[in-house]
This record gives C-alpha cells, sequence and structure tokens, in this order.
C-alpha cells in the first residue's frame, strides 16, 4: 500500500517521465552501412519510386535529409522494406554525390532552380519540324544548358514528313551537334526508334521539348513495354498539351542505357548560369570573341563578332541567338 503525509519515504516517490521520454536526445545520426544502393526512377508527390536490386519500391525521404532534394537519376541509400509489395514504404537516408545536374529556372528572373535530373550524361532536345513550329531559340536555351551541365547534346528532329529539316539544320551544323531526323510514318514502322536508340546505348539520356512535338510518342516507341499517354497539339495555339506530368526514367532494352522522359516545356530559364558561360555553348562564336575589347558585353559599337559573322565565319542567326540570351540575362542583372 502506497502512504501518503508525513508517513511516506523515498521508496513511495513516483518520478513521472518527461514528455519526451527519459532517451537523451544526441546529434549523432546513423551511418547506415547496410542501406541498400538504389537508382530513382521517378518523384511524385513526396513519394519517390527506386529500383532496388531489380524490384521497383517506393520510399520517402528520411527527416535527416533536411531540405537536400531527391530527383529522378540519383543514386540513393534505401532502409526499411525493399520487398517492393504494395502499401509498403521504404526511407531514403543517403543521396550519393552527383556527377552531373541538369537544371533549369521557370524563366530568367526566378531565382529558384529547378533541378530536372541527376547523372544524365546525354540531352536530346526534341523538336517538330512543324505542328508546332519548331523554336530555335528554346534549342539554343536547351544547348546552354546541357553545356553548363556538361552534358553532350543530341538535337531529334520530328515530323520531317510535314516540313524539311534542312534549314534548321545548316544553322546546327556549325555547332557539330549530333542530329537525326525523324518521320511519323518512320516512328509508327519502327524504323526511326531504331536510328535514335543506336545514338542512347550505354548512355543516361534526358529528354525535353515543348509539348506535341512526339516527345513521348519516341520514347514509347524506344521503351515499348511502358507505354505513357501522349496529347495532340491545339488547331487554335498551335501549342501541345501536358500529358506528362513527371520525369520518368526507363531503362533501354537490354538494360544498356536509360531514357529520361520529361514533362513538356513552356520556357527554359538560364538563370542559373553565369553568363560569361553563356557564350561558351557557341563554339562557332568563340573564335571571334578574341578580338573582342575587354569586357565586352558582345553587344557593342566594337565587338568582333560583328567582323566575325560579316566574313561568313558563323551564320548571323547564332549571333542574334546569343545577343538575345545575354540581353535577356542583362535586364534580370539589372533588376
Amino acid at each position: 500500500m502506497r502512504r501518503y503525509g508525513k508517513h511516506t519515504d523515498e521508496d513511495d516517490i513516483r518520478v513521472r517521465p518527461g514528455r519526451r521520454g527519459t532517451r537523451p536526445r544526441t546529434h549523432i545520426r546513423p551511418k547506415h552501412e547496410d542501406a541498400a544502393e538504389g537508382f530513382v526512377l521517378t518523384v511524385d508527390r513526396g513519394r519517390i519510386t527506386c529500383l532496388v536490386d531489380g524490384r521497383t519500391v517506393t520510399a520517402m525521404k528520411a527527416r535527416e535529409l533536411g531540405r537536400k532534394g531527391v530527383v529522378v537519376g540519383d543514386r540513393v541509400g534505401v532502409v526499411g522494406d525493399l520487398s517492393g509489395e504494395k502499401d509498403t514504404l521504404a526511407r531514403i537516408v543517403r543521396v550519393e554525390e552527383r556527377a552531373s545536374v541538369l537544371r533549369r529556372t521557370a524563366d530568367d528572373d526566378d531565382p529558384y532552380e529547378r533541378v530536372i535530373v541527376a547523372n544524365a550524361d546525354q540531352l536530346a532536345i526534341v523538336t517538330a519540324l512543324a505542328d508546332p513550329e519548331p523554336r530555335p531559340r528554346l534549342i539554343d536555351r536547351c544547348l546552354v544548358a546541357a553545356f553548363d551541365a556538361g552534358l553532350e547534346a543530341l538535337l531529334v528532329l520530328t515530323k520531317s514528313d510535314l516540313a524539311p529539316a534542312r534549314q534548321l539544320l545548316d544553322a546546327y551544323d556549325p555547332l557539330g551537334v549530333r542530329h537525326v531526323v525523324t518521320s511519323r510514318g518512320e516512328l509508327a514502322e519502327g524504323e526511326a526508334a531504331e536510328r535514335v536508340r543506336t545514338l542512347l546505348y550505354g548512355r543516361s539520356t534526358v529528354f525535353v521539348g515543348h509539348s506535341g512535338v512526339g516527345k513521348t510518342t519516341l520514347v514509347n516507341a524506344l521503351v515499348p513495354d511502358r507505354q505513357r499517354a501522349t496529347g495532340v497539339v491545339n488547331a487554335v495555339t498551335g501549342r501541345g498539351r501536358h500529358t506528362t506530368t513527371s520525369a520518368l526514367a526507363l531503362p533501354l532494352p537490354g538494360d544498356d542505357g536509360w531514357v529520361i522522359d520529361t514533362p513538356g516545356l513552356r520556357s527554359f530559364g538560364l538563370h542559373h548560369v553565369d553568363a560569361a558561360r553563356v557564350v561558351q555553348a557557341f563554339p562557332d562564336l568563340v573564335p571571334g570573341t578574341e578580338g573582342c575589347p575587354r569586357a565586352c558585353s558582345h553587344d557593342e559599337q566594337d565587338c568582333a563578332l560583328d567582323d566575325w559573322v560579316r566574313e561568313g565565319h558563323a551564320d548571323p542567326a547564332r549571333l542574334y541567338s546569343l545577343r538575345r540570351l545575354l540581353a535577356t540575362r542583362e535586364r534580370r542583372e539589372g533588376d
């Protein structure tokens, strides 16, 4: 019997544990040496789908990662339930160092960087030759982002049955960018997919392009056992409708490379790219800058690039594209 009042002794005293429990707090984080290696396939509303030992595992980011993001293409350490069974959930406790990061901003005034994919080594820029019309300025921006990320660029032109490719290719031949031209008929018969596939083997390739250019249709042809929804071009606006809502990594047949499909782009901001590096993405113009005055903005009266282009060393459209990008960045930096 418990006693109260003056008749109590130390055996009658009860100590109530604190609200946080009696376990002492520590700043030492577990190292998770036993974490399994995983590859991030897609990220959707906080749920991360990973490939772990050949199984598709759903996971969430562990609290100890803090603000560190997880994106498609990341190599991660995963613990917990790795069975891949329905309604199971594992934890991502580590993100390995990234070999490359492809990022963009919503526009040139937006300081918030959006990482598109990690650890890719090739950027396939998909554009239609018609329906919708090609957007060379968007292609240029993607090339700048590829250069900044250290990715090799591949230009994929679709719908050649609607318009010729020669004029657009002439503008990019001086850059030495590899290209492949496809038609809708070739795509339906599988010929186009096979030509593109030969340029992807052994690589991790991220596909980008604005909506309606046939990007996801091409991805479906490359990886026929994993079909994604496709859309059509609006007859009034000439723009495509977003059907791909999140990036998804798909293995090429034979597990010899990865194809990463991404949502259609409306814009490709370059806020994250240093202005001094933009010109480096135009190798046909770089030699012409040797005669420029010190700290040349490449858009002034004494710029040597005007003579370089006038002498026929580069296409005037390329200089126009460079200056447009630089002018956009100067307006952003002056805000």
